[in-house]
């Protein structure tokens, strides 16, 4: 298995709206994203800082309920 790519904020919403995601609102530099099936992540886009490798996976199984697999074929 390889390891998840270090996404920025701003690229990882991009992929989230390929997966049906609309975003709803944001509150400072967090934005909510929800899909039509009732699924929610909330994303941090911070200026210049990618994502952590921890919180992408947990917003990969948690969230999405997708596998790492899966959320690759949408990069």
């Amino acid at each position: 298995m390889s390891k998840l790519p270090l996404l920025t904020g701003k690229e990882l919403i991009r992929i989230l709206e390929k997966l049906g995601f609309e975003k709803v609102r944001q509150e400072g530099s967090h934005i909510f994203l929800r899909h039509l099936d009732g699924r929610t992540t909330l994303v941090p886009v911070h200026a210049g800082e990618e994502i952590d490798r921890g919180l992408l996976n947990k917003i990969i199984k948690k969230d999405l309920k997708l596998t790492r697999e899966e959320f690759m074929n949408y990069i």
